[in-house]
């Protein structure tokens, strides 16, 4: 049994531009996210998908949607989305994001921890094993879902992910492929 994966990252928010970490807030794409959606149906041409599942943050279906329109099945899934930084929903990243590796195991105030958001990603992973085993998916969601499935499916550590993440690499590139298996 084996899913193909490619991960795709919502395009830049408003929120990205001011420097804030949205986590479940739930903000709009800006113009430049609106342009990076567009231009990611130019680099994914060559791809076929079987299905697209979303976050069901707007900025991953709105993402989802311009890059590829109805051209596949889509499913918005609450478990792909960002990790909820409670308290620290929508503050300056400044503040945020020296908190997540911290934040592992123990939750962000009246939020969630890392692990917790790796046992909504097994629980999504384990939904669709059988219904899509075979198959090639699209996944447009977050941050801490894909760094979840470095974790889950490349046997990263925690610290491993984040030291590796593409965001401190200056590395985006149009999809990250995995396998569940």
């Amino acid at each position: 049994m084996s899913v193909k994966i490619t991960y795709f990252v919502h395009g830049t928010t408003s929120d990205n531009e001011e420097n804030k970490s949205s986590g479940w807030n739930d903000v709009k794409l800006s113009d430049l996210g609106v342009q990076q959606s567009k231009d990611l149906a130019v680099l994914t041409a060559d791809k076929t998908f079987d299905a697209v599942f979303t976050s069901d943050l707007s900025r991953a279906i709105n993402s989802a949607d311009l890059t590829w329109g109805d051209k596949y099945p889509r499913f918005a899934d609450k478990r792909l989305r960002e990790c909820n930084y409670g308290d620290l929903n929508g503050k300056e990243s400044e503040i945020v994001e020296p908190m997540q590796e911290k934040s592992i195991t123990t939750p962000m105030p009246n939020g969630e921890s890392y692990e917790d958001v790796k046992a909504r990603i097994a629980d999504f992973l384990d939904s669709i094993k059988s219904k899509y085993d075979g198959k090639h998916i699209a996944i447009v969601a977050h941050k801490a879902p894909q760094l979840a499935l470095d974790v889950l499916l490349k046997g990263m550590s925690w610290e491993e992910a984040f030291a590796n993440d593409w965001r401190e690499q200056k590395a985006w590139k149009p999809g990250w492929e995995y396998e569940a298996k």
